[in-house]
């Protein structure tokens, strides 16, 4: 008896054996044909779900042997990670969630097509997680055309490794998502920021204050309950009372912690610039914060030398890092919002004491030659000098400038050296093709706004002289007596880094705080509104390689 039930047992488990078998050669056939479909049409659809990564999918498989990777426990904790893509700023419906959930049960189906459908879904799904987390999901070059950067230092574009990797386990899923995500203070600092503005939202956010007079200390009204009644929204003002009419001292020291993180004077005084800061809805906070969170996956992880110059052109700052700590920071000019300063990267390889300056093209076309024209003593005004191509001079009086453009015209016009230059005492180079450098201005007064987008498009800095010192890094040669002495002797100098510092030009229009805040800026150049669109657009294809 005993015999006959062992034999029972194994015949029943050879069978159970086999029939597993079975069906996962069932499933490895229904895969590998999905994937022939894919290679051959570009796409493939399952469900609601398109599956995009026709290049990474295929890889993944042939490795494997085009056997079924997905388990119970990996579709779980893979559901898990894509509805945490939100606190990435990300839509978990990029990363079908939707037909995750619908199709999860066909793990345990005996029908083939069904698992290798899931199968699909899922491994699009974390694949395409892994590399928006590592890239960013929109194309920077999308917003800006002069967008330089490499993928990552080394070309290394390829998440298809690393997500081999954690599929061969299931139990590194989620690890490697964290090693794709930048690991930077200030990504961190906006997830903080965007599940903190987000828990407003959905305690019902803030109320918008009404238009009227300002308000200061002392002043009374409805008005100034509703501007207690909004700080409390945001964290400003807590232990006051929120419905007190009296603009007091504790609610203007609120106002000023306020005005501060949103980059305007801090005078304690509710005007109408504060006012429109103030009654900007969460909602759209939320967005600003996810388009920043999308600006670090482009550039975060670029963030390893040991120096690094930072150009904020939103921010109006430049800031000097070593070791990924800021050791300068000085307020900056940019472009005109006609004038653009492009967002890319060089490295910085010299600097020019007294230097002279050669007007542009763009600026010789725009400026110069209308003033010419206008007025002819306007050379002579400006301090400039018509040079020809060989570098001799050329009597102005002699030009016909009304025949003349920015593109033909035959001259150079270059002012020297001196503390009226446009370019005053220092000039901060790095190759670029879009003539734009860091350098002294003798317009100091204009440092003093708030915002500064003032310039043709170069870097106008605060400080330089200290820049251009710490750049150089040589304090016995170069300090500020021996920088003095150059600069006193009235004659241009260059001076080469002893080793080129990278330099990127970003533009940033939320940044952390050291206190684990975040600080709001405007957008002067209007960039924000079509990056969330570009963020919030359906997936239609996959960079995926």
């Amino acid at each position: 008896m005993r015999a006959a039930t062992s034999l029972a047992l194994a015949l029943y488990l050879g069978f159970t054996a086999a029939g597993a078998l079975a069906q996962d050669a069932s499933v490895t056939e229904a895969l590998h044909l999905r994937l022939d479909q894919l290679k051959a049409a570009g796409r493939i659809d399952v469900g609601q779900s398109t599956i995009l990564s026709r290049q990474a999918l295929p890889r993944i498989y042939e490795s494997n042997g085009y056997r079924p990777i997905w388990t119970a426990q990996g579709l779980a904790a893979l559901t898990g990670l894509v509805r945490d893509a939100a606190q990435d700023g990300l839509d978990p419906e990029d990363y079908h969630l939707t037909d995750l959930t619908k199709l999860a049960p066909a793990v345990s189906a005996s029908d083939a097509n069904q698992r290798a459908q899931l199968d699909l879904v899922a491994t699009d799904a974390y694949t395409l997680l892994l590399y928006h987390l590592y890239f960013g999901k929109v194309d920077p070059v999308s917003i800006h055309p002069s967008w330089n950067f490499d993928k990552r230092a080394g070309g290394k574009e390829d998440v298809v490794p690393l997500a081999k990797e954690a599929l061969s386990t299931q139990s590194r899923l989620a690890d490697a998502v964290a090693k794709a995500r930048p690991s930077q203070y200030m990504y961190e600092a906006m997830r903080a920021a965007l599940a903190q503005y987000r828990a407003i939202e959905a305690k019902g956010g803030w109320s918008t204050i009404p238009d009227g007079p300002a308000l200061k200390v002392g002043s009374q009204g409805e008005r100034v309950a509703a501007l207690r009644q909004r700080l409390s929204a945001s964290g400003e003002l807590s232990g006051q009372p929120l419905d007190s009419p009296t603009y007091d001292e504790p609610l203007a020291a609120a106002v000023r912690a306020f005005q501060e993180r949103h980059k305007l004077s801090a005078d304690g005084a509710l005007g109408a610039g504060t006012l429109k800061e103030l009654n900007v809805p969460v909602a759209a906070r939320i967005d600003q914060i996810r388009v920043n969170l999308e600006r670090g996956r482009w550039v975060l992880h670029e963030i390893t030398s040991a120096d690094l110059v930072v150009i904020d052109i939103a921010g109006f700052e430049v800031s000097l890092l070593r070791d990924r700590k800021v050791q300068w920071q000085g307020k900056a000019q940019v472009g005109k919002p006609y004038r653009q300063t492009p967002v890319f990267k060089s490295a910085i390889d010299n600097v020019v004491f007294n230097p002279t300056w050669t007007v542009p093209p763009g600026i010789l076309g725009k400026d110069i030659l209308p003033g010419v024209r206008r007025d002819p003593n306007y050379l002579a005004k400006k301090k400039l000098q018509v040079i020809d191509r060989s570098g001799q001079p050329v009597d102005a009086s002699s030009v016909d400038w009304s025949r003349y453009n920015g593109n033909n015209f035959p001259y150079m016009l270059r002012q020297g050296p001196g503390p009226d230059n446009a370019l005053g005492l220092v000039k901060i180079n790095f190759p670029n093709s879009y003539l734009v450098y860091l350098h002294d201005t003798p317009s100091k007064g204009l440092f003093d706004q708030n915002e500064r987008a003032f310039s043709s498009g170069c870097i106008r800095v605060e400080r330089p002289l200290e820049l251009a010192a710490l750049l150089l890094n040589d304090p016995q040669n170069w300090n500020p007596n021996s920088i003095d002495a150059v600069i006193k002797t009235g004659t241009t100098r260059t001076v080469r880094l002893p080793k080129p510092v990278p330099v990127l030009l970003m533009y940033w229009t939320v940044d952390p705080t050291s206190a684990g805040r975040v600080v709001f800026k405007r957008d002067p150049y209007g960039r924000d509104a079509k990056m969330l669109q570009a963020l919030d657009a359906p997936l239609k294809s996959s960079p995926v390689r």
